[in-house]
């Protein structure tokens, strides 16, 4: 009963005392390290945000940041309090947008997180296909990996994540759907020593060679050291870690590095000539390429709108794949 009352009162307090510019400064506040910095943000008084976040402390009963000489910290109950801020902004946004949207047409704004494997095709095509249905939507694309994004889609900063589908401890929020399988290959520059090879490249072969490899917390690197290890070998040794297509591109046409690659990024390469791919027994099968976004709250019109082009775009890649 004690329990249940503390509720009430906390929940009587967030519906009567917190208001929308105390939301908005909390979130500053932990964006910045800064009651200054937050207060300019919003262009208020430092001593007008220092009393905002006073009278939220006193109201909850709770230290919402800790003073030190890194700057405001949010405490355990200031990020959860930010937390659930981010998402209430986020609502009131795409509320706004949908009226926007009823008011003016097909305008809005996308914020997509894409993995290399969504990179190469799938987010460009569906991007042409919204902008020809939906030429005033603002699209703003974000790179990553799944650390980095996965936080981001939960605090309502990214609307949806493209890329190779991963068991992630936050799905009871985070709604999963698969788009395409793909397969990855280990590609090296043409005239590659190992290009000559007939038949398949054994392991001790391709350990000779310096590699290019994801980062450490990513599907396919997990994946290729697992088919080195199931196969008695250790993973390579001298590995330079890069998801940057860019770079690992130009790195690969330079030495003579190995690289494993989603095939529908580097398959224009291989097309033309550039790159070749190396035969070996490594498994080159992937887990699906696929969408994330969250459970609660639902995704804007735009976002929506996005969603569905993006199906029938992976639904095309998947044909043309077969076929």
């Amino acid at each position: 009963m004690q329990k249940r009352n503390r509720h009430i009162k906390i929940t009587e307090r967030v519906s009567t005392r917190l208001k929308l510019k105390q939301l908005r400064l909390l979130v500053a506040v932990a964006e910045h390290s800064s009651i200054l910095h937050a207060a300019k943000e919003l262009n208020i008084s430092q001593p007008a945000a220092t009393k905002l976040v006073k009278d939220l402390e006193a109201d909850f009963g709770v230290i919402l940041f800790d003073r030190t000489n890194r700057g405001a910290i949010p405490t355990p109950y200031g990020e959860a309090l930010v937390r659930h801020g981010k998402l209430i902004l986020t609502q009131i946004s795409n509320a706004a947008q949908e009226l926007d949207n009823l008011n003016e047409g097909m305008g809005g704004r996308i914020v997509v997180g894409t993995l290399l494997a969504a990179s190469a095709k799938l987010l460009p095509k569906t991007i042409e296909r919204i902008h020809r249905a939906r030429p005033n939507v603002n699209i703003v694309v974000r790179d990553g990996t799944n650390d980095i994004l996965m936080p981001s889609l939960l605090t309502g900063d990214v609307d949806l994540v493209l890329g190779r589908l991963s068991q992630y401890r936050h799905r009871k929020q985070i709604a999963q759907e698969t788009l395409l399988n793909e397969k990855f290959c280990i590609v090296a520059r043409a005239g590659h020593p190992l290009a000559k090879f007939e038949g398949e490249v054994g392991f001790e072969a391709l350990k000779a060679y310096d590699w290019i490899l994801p980062t450490t917390d990513t599907t396919l690197r997990r994946q290729l050291e697992a088919e080195f290890l199931d196969n008695g070998e250790t993973p390579p040794d001298h590995a330079v870690e890069s998801v940057s297509f860019l770079t690992n591109r130009e790195l690969l046409k330079a030495t003579d590095m190995l690289c494993a690659m989603p095939y529908h990024v580097i398959e224009e390469e291989i097309k033309d000539g550039r790159f070749v791919t190396i035969p070996c027994p490594i498994n080159t099968s992937l887990s699906p390429v696929g969408v994330s976004y969250r459970r609660e709250g639902g995704l804007s019109p735009a976002a929506d709108a996005f969603l569905s082009e993006l199906k029938v775009t992976a639904a095309e890649m998947e044909a043309e794949q077969s076929g």
